[in-house]
């Protein structure tokens, strides 16, 4: 591309971004991605928030998820009270049965102590067993019954929770992607040029499902794992104060452990996802660009980038997930040496007689489900550290700085004639380094103005500034009058058609490609633009005709046709204003011909600047423009300029008499 330098790029707006990739090269991220960011610290506190600030508007669901899942919880850890109970009465019908009947408890108690059995009699102390009588199965029954029922309706509350938090976590997902689409649009030019259209790709793609993914996973169990906690700490002091508080001593080990450990992953999670989208760059690049790695014999090297942005990717992966992966094992630790020790002092208090042996076997329940939910929070931390990770990412997107915002009452031209004036205008991409500085031009309606100048003169940023897609620094850029700045952009490109150097198709038939660019166009306006371009002759030869199917790529047709089918989208606007961005560099000779007609035929009427490095193309110019660092350094008709020997004639020489000792 002759026009691919600073002083010329970016050619185009949002849609046509993925020039990008070609004019950083094939090379990969390793070389060719200077301008992306430096890596940042997690701000794990600020970023949490804000992403459960994004379920804000879901609260009505979200109190329906706490709800439900305090019944559920509610009645889960009331399930092992009440197998306790069974369990006692299975033991008082064993001990009933082995006592002789016609005695009382007291007696029985009484005989055991006489007996130097005083322990034994401890133990039964606590049971509630009648001398004589078995097992009471109807009453075993019933117990169990009121369990299964317990265990059941806990099982649907659970269900019903786990949909109203697939609900609301889908919907603060579908409106975090809603904010992402609409922040690209607001983006200046700029941003995509000092980022890898991967890396922003994988922003917009894996961080946010990953996103998703962290909080369906994580959101529901953390609220039930806490109502868990609170539910079976408080069933544990009901049974025994003394055996609940030897089960707290767990808490504050498990939150030291799960603190440390969880310190120590949060960096590599960030370098986890940052090499993601450095990864993910690369695939692009080399995807996009893979006609240039094997022309120019780029493929080992592409691959050595390749391997060495998937080891580095393998590393921050593989550490991230084994140091979070320490806690799960270490909590379980702690909670089996707690298990032990509850056993133990239970087993002592159940031959104390202080407590029946289904308390115990209730007690020994809660303190495993007290434990597992302190094992499952702390084994979750690598979840939420990973959704955090890219909720930064996607947050730093989001909080990137906008082009400056639409004036509130925007201004139009009562009638779109094409008088576009330049006032003192200066713009530079730097701010150290001027690229335009004071240029003044005024080009009349219907007139056709051509651009030309050597490679990073500053042509195609004259055109950008016309279209906004950068603000211009100093001056003023006026369309019939009004000041394009007072104008909203969506108004001001509506008036403006532009036929770049490098093509942009989207996935779809021809005809869909042409019909972009007009709303609503009939397959009528489609052929006709097809064929005042010359894109009907090529498009009769193909199989399905205009209902052919290309890809973004364009494949299927050649670069030159691909060039024809971007000139008809424009015939089909019928703009006011048009910008020809070297429109032809792509075109054979012949064909290149019948497009200047058709040119011409496009531009009557209509204010025209072309940009073109072809002088020959721009004879028939009203004005000549020729720029050199930014500035109007000569202006005239294609004969003046000829005749006055300067900057342009020496270029038109270099063309035509190969006098390549002049083009310095």
């Amino acid at each position: 591309m002759s026009t691919s330098d600073r002083g010329d790029t970016p050619k185009k707006s949002l849609a046509d971004s993925q020039t990008a990739a070609a004019r950083r090269g094939p090379g990969g991220p390793g070389r060719f991605m200077g301008g992306q960011g430096a890596e940042k610290s997690l701000d794990f506190k600020n970023s949490a928030k804000r992403l459960i600030g994004m379920l804000r508007p879901e609260r009505p669901l979200l109190l329906g998820v706490l709800t439900l899942g305090v019944l559920s919880i509610g009645l889960a850890v009331t399930g092992p009270r009440v197998l306790g109970n069974a369990t006692d009465l299975i033991f008082a019908g064993v001990v009933g049965r082995q006592t002789p009947a016609g005695m009382d408890k007291a007696q029985v108690l009484e005989g055991l102590r006489q007996t130097d059995r005083g322990g034994v009699a401890d133990l039964l102390g606590a049971v509630d067993f009648v001398p004589g009588q078995g097992m009471d199965f109807g009453a075993i029954g019933t117990v169990l019954f009121w369990a299964l029922l317990l265990y059941v309706g806990s099982a649907v509350f659970g269900i019903l929770q786990g949909r109203l938090a697939a609900t609301a976590i889908n919907r603060a997902v579908y409106r975090l992607r809603e904010d992402v689409e609409a922040k690209l649009s607001r983006l200046p030019l700029s941003y995509f040029d000092k980022q890898p259209r991967g890396e922003v790709l994988s922003r917009v793609t894996n961080d946010i499902d990953n996103i998703g993914q962290s909080m369906q996973q994580t959101m529901g169990q953390v609220v039930n794992s806490l109502l868990t906690i609170v539910g079976v700490l408080a069933m544990m002091f009901w049974i025994s104060p003394l055996l609940a508080l030897i089960a707290l001593i767990s808490v504050p080990v498990s939150v030291v452990v799960a603190t440390k450990v969880g310190k120590r992953a949060q960096p590599q999670f960030i370098a986890q996802w940052k090499t993601t989208g450095t990864l993910n760059a690369h695939i692009e690049e080399m995807y996009t660009g893979h006609a240039l790695v094997k022309v120019f014999g780029r493929q080992q090297e592409a691959a050595e980038t390749f391997r060495q942005e998937n080891e580095a990717l393998f590393a921050s992966s593989f550490k991230a997930q084994f140091i979070s992966g320490i806690i799960q094992p270490a909590m379980m630790l702690i909670g089996n040496l707690n298990y032990v020790l509850v056993a133990v002092v239970g087993g002592l208090r159940v031959a104390s007689g202080a407590l029946s042996i289904g308390d115990v076997q209730a007690f020994i329940q809660y303190s495993r489900q007290f434990s597992q939910p302190l094992t499952q929070v702390a084994s979750m931390a690598n979840l939420v550290q990973s959704g955090v990770a890219s909720a930064e990412r996607v947050f730093e997107l989001l909080d990137a700085p906008e082009q400056s915002a639409e004036p509130l009452a925007p201004e139009r031209p009562e009638v779109l004639r094409g008088l576009v004036s330049f006032d003192g205008v200066s713009f530079r991409y730097d701010p150290e380094k001027p690229l335009i500085d004071d240029l003044s031009l005024k080009v009349e309606p219907g007139h056709t103005v051509a651009i030309v100048g050597p490679t990073g003169a500053g042509k195609t940023t004259l055109v950008n500034l016309l279209m906004r897609f950068y603000e211009t620094t100093g001056g003023r850029i006026t369309l019939d009058g009004v000041d394009i700045a007072a104008m909203s952009r969506e108004e001001l490109r509506a008036g403006i058609g532009m036929v770049l150097q490098d093509t942009w198709l989207f996935g779809g038939t021809i005809a869909d490609n042409i019909a972009y660019g007009a709303e609503g166009a009939s397959r009528k306006a489609v052929v006709e633009a097809a064929k005042a371009a010359h894109v009907d002759r090529f498009v009769r030869t193909l199989p399905d005709g205009y209902d052919t199917v290309i890809d973004d790529e364009g494949a299927g047709v050649s670069a030159g046709e691909k060039q024809l089918i971007t000139i008809a989208r424009a015939f089909l606007a019928q703009p006011s204003i048009l910008v020809l961005d070297e429109a032809t560099s792509s075109v054979d000779t012949r064909t290149e011909v019948l497009i200047q007609r058709a040119m011409a035929r496009l531009r009557t009427g209509r204010t025209s600047f072309v940009i073109a490095h072809r002088l020959s193309t721009i004879r028939d110019a009203d004005v000549i423009l020729v720029m050199e660092d930014g500035s109007i350094v000569e202006q005239g008709s294609h004969d003046e300029l000829i005749a006055a020997k300067g900057a342009y004639a020496r270029l038109y020489a270099a063309q035509f008499s190969q006098a390549v000792a002049e083009i310095d």
